[in-house]
């Protein structure tokens, strides 16, 4: 049974930096899967971030492009999102996700399915 745990949120000024991690374990390294950060803010309906793929090919959403950096270590099974130059429209709950399958496409955020419970990240002026 997998399970995805998010570490590393809290609260940052305008212009900061955050990174959040997140384990996963019941998952094995010979069968990795796509995976990708999502942020939800009170009210908003779930926004995809970052995905990488098995290769380290990555893309990221249109409002973190260039401020944002998704890494993942298929050895020890963490999944990074590095989150550079802050600002307060970034405040949100930063969930990991795995893709469905392991021929899930990393380019379609509908292709992710499993779940952490999430990390806040607070960005204050």
């Amino acid at each position: 049974h997998v399970q995805l745990v998010e570490s590393g949120g809290g609260s940052v000024q305008v212009g900061g930096s955050l990174r959040v991690s997140c384990e996963v374990s019941g998952y094995t390294a010979d069968k990795p899967y796509c995976m990708g950060w999502f942020r939800q803010a009170p009210g908003e309906e779930r926004e995809g971030v970052a995905a990488i793929d098995v290769h380290g090919n990555t893309l990221y959403g249109d409002a973190v492009k260039g401020r944002f950096t998704i890494s993942r270590d298929d050895v020890k099974n963490i999944l990074f999102l590095q989150m550079d130059s802050l600002n307060p429209e970034d405040t949100a709950m930063y969930i990991c996700a795995r893709g469905r399958n392991q021929f899930s496409d990393f380019a379609k955020w509908s292709e992710f399915g499993v779940w952490g419970q999430g990390t806040q990240v607070t960005v204050s002026p």
